[in-house]
């Protein structure tokens, strides 16, 4: 497997204060927020809320679990160390990795060549989701990236929805070229129709207005439920009005008991137009904490570590690192650097810093493009 660390990226430098800009404090809020709340709600995930209750009171520590159990695979099965990561923090250092390596915005054939690149195909079922392994054998196969979505077998599924969170940061203060870049990377996961990008485009637009330095929780709701078609739009609307409704999360959770309640089929926790309006519903009654947020996220029952990671991205994004304890960003980082399964052993910190020279890259390069268009629109004496 390739290390990322032997490749082209700056991370050759530590974070002083001189560096630690309020957009880092962003972007690196977003990151660590998706992977400590994925970490803490992955041992939970599929439990219903009152389980939780019942066992842990209040979930807001980091446990080790057993996620995946596919017998036939070595490592399988085995308790890892409190705040290993889950199979959705592989696809959002997957798309970072790409990122950083385009230092710049990707297209779903960038995101293709790096998952050809560092996914090891024994992972699957082991850290990463068999729901992905058809979809990266179609990508190995030699078909364009851009159309391996339409083999998804999951329309719909969560999955790409959330990860999509270097897609957003990457469009920093720029909510439409996220949206134009969920459609377009996302086609790797997701086709089309069906719901899944729609509500990711959601997702990586409030993540990308949570970067502007004026950004309100109420213009992060905006941004995500300006782009949802109509039909979708309701039902976003209908999880903030009951967030605005309740004083907490462990009030809100009540109110979702008689909304979703799926039961039957593969992945029936883990679909967009659940775990979306939860995510922002969260992220409403917090307004905006990101330790609040996770903690909301892992003790709402059902889909917990996926829509932790919703929440918490656009909390991270918006209110930055700053209220998360370093206790949490630690033992995620250390369970990283022991986990041999893992795309990416970078730390939290690295990898935001590789999406944070990608967004300077892109501003540079925007600049000179201003430039010569001011130049050639110059009237002439």
């Amino acid at each position: 497997m390739n290390d990322p660390r032997s490749c082209h990226f700056h991370l050759g430098w530590e974070l002083g204060e001189a560096q630690m800009t309020e957009l880092f404090d962003k972007v690196y809020g977003c990151i660590a927020g998706a992977f400590v709340g994925s970490a803490m709600g992955a041992p939970v995930e599929g439990w219903e809320w009152r389980d939780i209750q019942a066992k842990y009171g209040v979930l807001q520590e980091l446990l080790p679990y057993a996620h995946y159990r596919h017998l036939s695979k070595p490592g399988s099965g085995r308790a890892r160390p409190p705040g290993t990561t889950e199979d959705g923090v592989e696809r959002i250092k997957l798309l970072v990795l790409a990122i950083g390596e385009k230092e710049g915005r990707i297209t779903a054939k960038d995101l293709g060549e790096t998952w050809l690149k560092y996914i090891d195909r024994d992972n699957f079922g082991v850290q990463m989701e068999p729901c992905d392994e058809v979809l990266y054998d179609i990508v190995a196969s030699g078909v364009h990236p851009a159309y391996a979505g339409l083999y998804s077998d999951y329309i719909g599924i969560v999955s790409f929805v959330r990860s999509c969170h270097p897609v957003g940061l990457v469009n920093a203060c720029d909510p439409a070229g996220a949206y134009s870049d969920v459609f377009e990377v996302g086609r790797l996961y997701q086709p089309l129709h069906g719901g899944g990008l729609d509500w990711a485009a959601a997702v990586a637009c409030g993540i990308a207005e949570a970067t502007r330095p004026d950004s309100t929780v109420d213009s992060v709701i905006g941004a995500g439920r300006k782009v949802l078609p109509e039909g979708f739009r309701s039902g976003l609307d209908r999880a903030v009005d009951l967030a605005r409704d309740s004083n907490d999360p462990f009030e809100l959770r009540e109110r979702f008991d008689n909304i979703y309640s799926g039961r039957g089929i593969r992945y029936n926790l883990s679909m967009a137009e659940e775990i979306v309006p939860k995510g922002f519903s969260i992220f409403c009654v917090t307004d905006g904490s990101l330790r609040d947020s996770i903690i909301g996220g892992v003790n709402f029952g059902r889909d917990t570590d996926c829509c932790t990671a919703v929440a918490a991205g656009l909390a991270g994004a918006f209110s930055g690192i700053s209220n998360l304890p370093a206790e949490w960003i630690r033992q995620v980082d250390s369970a990283t650097s022991q986990n041999d399964y893992t795309v990416s052993k970078l730390s939290m910190k690295e990898m935001s810093q590789m999406i944070y020279e990608a967004v300077l890259s892109q501003k540079e390069r925007t600049s000179r493009i201003l430039d010569e268009i001011d130049r050639l629109t110059k009237i002439s004496s």
